[in-house]
């Protein structure tokens, strides 16, 4: 930043100070990080416009017919030079980066992140990766919102919520949901949600709200009419409607994790590129309406209107026949999620929360029409209001976020008419989910490293700790040839501490020497040049291993010993010493950093 402009900062924070009360100034920062992420996904949504609009041209309209399956390709390899010539930075995916900067990173994103996803995702998109925006536009919004309160000194409990309010305003402004933004961001970042919470992200989904009206006047991302009401007959196959999207759910989770695992075991990012861009472009070309975000084919599926999905089928199947227009459908299911996988597996820039809603309305609507065209049931069901909950029962099971779907749903239908369905197929699908899938996709990585927000407060203060600050390695080092005059003179002497590490050669711990293992012969100098510490050293209580250990495994192991010092390997060598009294002090104090309380 010039000086020029630090010196204004500094005497704009002066006058704050002065003359805006925090709580004030907190209510001013939400609403503008709101307007900021309202702009972000405003932005992201018309650039991917933008690029279908010119792939769709007169220019190339004939390639676009016969070789369809490039384009997924083209994309995937533009994000990749994008990413390695321009970014030159680690690109984290979406959501679960920013919840890997408020667990780990004290809140604090990259500075690349406030524009990275804004090139990367629309190419991604705009050329057929089978991926959402939300997540993208989610993470972007955040990283504006951590550099933001890196200007104005914002400490580490405020920043944590302004984030929650940029990731707020972002999908409100998408949905036009502001209570369903709200929901979803404590469900997702696990945010304790009080009053001074509450008026944050308020403000926050107001602001953008207001941004998306601004732009895009009434027109909102997913169309729908409610056309019959619910009543108490079908409630039996809602809870069918419930058994089957956990059932999807299960599903569309486990292949995402079996096709991520496989993308990632090819260490080349080229030959991952190829691989995975060729399979995505192949399934596109045989299966159109998985090109891009999908939300066209969502509406038209809310709408009841699914010739359009279906009337380009590869197979040039006749749609008047119900069973095949089923068949299809149920393609649509199956292979979405592969198209997904494929997507991010290629090194794709994007969100699940498109695909869940794509795949969640397809599986409502094809439940609906099995029922209505079986045979076995007299009472005929709506097929709209299916395909409107199925999205719910989905989001439930696949991103463990069933008041988010509750309440998005409720807010895109402008009433509380489905209600009672929403709530009986959101339960039923994450409690199916939940016992197959523990972990939805925005948590399994991070849950797996022990960096995972959770609503345990001692759990997320434990997992917050910087542990490099609490390891001590200001510590003499014996080897198992010297002798005890050594010790005496080089170690005991010179050292305030009362025990020290034993390394071999190559500095790989082997054990622990301690004052009282050497006091009662430490003044037998007769014993100097003949007692070597080999025979004299211990096994350690326990050993923490820096790459494996958390926190909270520390803390167990100082439970489980009783010790009040514990070694540290790190790659294999000694590294240091982490002491009970030092942990439970840096404890404390992140404790007071993260709730803000003393």
């Amino acid at each position: 930043m010039p000086d020029q402009l630090k010196i204004i900062l500094r005497k704009f924070l002066i006058w704050r100070y002065k003359h805006i009360p925090e709580k004030q100034f907190i209510y001013i920062l939400s609403a503008v990080i709101g307007l900021l992420a309202g702009l972000v996904a405003v932005t992201i949504k018309n650039l991917v416009h933008l690029i279908q609009k010119l792939l769709e041209g007169q220019f190339i309209k004939e390639l676009h017919q016969a070789f369809y399956f490039i384009f997924p390709l083209i994309g995937l390899f533009l994000v990749l030079i994008i990413k390695k010539k321009i970014i030159k930075k680690k690109l984290g995916h979406g959501i679960p980066s920013t919840l890997f900067a408020i667990s780990k990173q004290k809140g604090f994103m990259p500075k690349h992140q406030m524009w990275a996803s804004l090139i990367t995702a629309p190419l991604t998109v705009g050329f057929g990766g089978s991926v959402g925006l939300e997540g993208p536009a989610v993470a972007t919004s955040s990283a504006i919102g951590s550099n933001f309160t890196r200007l104005f000194h914002i400490n580490q409990t405020t920043r944590t919520l302004l984030i929650g309010a940029a990731a707020a305003g972002s999908m409100a402004s998408i949905f036009k949901a502001p209570i369903a933004a709200i929901v979803f961001t404590v469900e997702i970042f696990s945010l304790e949600l009080t009053m001074a919470s509450m008026i944050p992200l308020l403000l926050a989904s107001i602001s953008a709200v207001l941004t998306s009206y601004f732009f895009f006047g009434d027109d909102v991302l997913l169309h729908f009419t409610l056309q019959e009401s619910f009543g108490f007959k079908d409630i039996i196959f809602y809870v069918f409607l419930g058994v089957i999207s956990g059932t999807v759910s299960v599903y569309f989770s486990k292949v995402y994790f079996k096709i991520n695992d496989f993308s990632r075991s090819i260490t080349n990012l080229y030959k991952r590129l190829l691989i995975g861009g060729i399979l995505l472009g192949v399934i596109v070309y045989f299966v159109p309406p998985l090109f891009g975000e999908g939300y066209e084919t969502v509406n038209n599926v809310l709408k009841g209107n699914i010739e359009p999905v279906l009337v380009n089928n590869i197979f040039n199947s006749p749609t008047d026949n119900i069973w095949i227009v089923i068949l299809l459908l149920l393609g649509l299911i199956v292979f979405k999620i592969v198209a997904t996988s494929f997507t991010f597996g290629a090194g794709g820039v994007g969100g699940i929360f498109g695909p869940t809603l794509f795949t969640g309305s397809v599986t409502g609507y094809v439940v609906a029409l099995i029922i209505n065209h079986s045979n076995l049931f007299v009472h005929q069901l709506s097929l709209t209001n299916f395909a409107m909950v199925g999205m719910a029962g989905l989001m439930a099971g696949i991103l463990h976020a069933p008041l988010t779907a509750i309440f998005l749903i409720a807010e895109i239908t402008g009433g509380y008419e489905l209600f009672i369905p929403l709530m009986i197929v959101s339960s039923i699908s994450y409690i199916i989910t939940k016992k197959y899938v523990p972990l939805n996709i925005y948590h399994k990585q991070l849950a797996e490293r022990g960096q995972l927000l959770t609503h345990n407060k001692d759990k997320n203060v434990l997992m917050m700790l910087d542990l490099d600050k609490v390891i001590e390695t200001n510590f003499i080092i014996l080897t198992p040839e010297m002798t005890l005059g050594e010790v005496v003179k080089n170690a005991v002497v010179k050292s305030p501490r009362n025990h020290f590490p034993v390394v071999n050669e190559n500095h790989e711990f082997l054990g622990i020497l301690t004052l009282n293992d050497i006091r009662g012969i430490m003044f037998d100098k007769k014993l100097y040049d003949t007692v070597k510490v080999e025979s004299l050293m211990r096994s350690a209580q326990d050993i923490i291993y820096y790459e494996k250990h958390s926190a909270e495994d520390i803390l167990n192991k100082f439970k489980a010993t009783g010790a009040w010092n514990l070694v540290v390997v790190k790659n294999g060598k000694y590294f240091g010493f982490i002491s009970k009294s030092r942990l439970l002090t840096a404890y404390r104090q992140t404790l007071i950093n993260v709730t803000g309380n003393e």
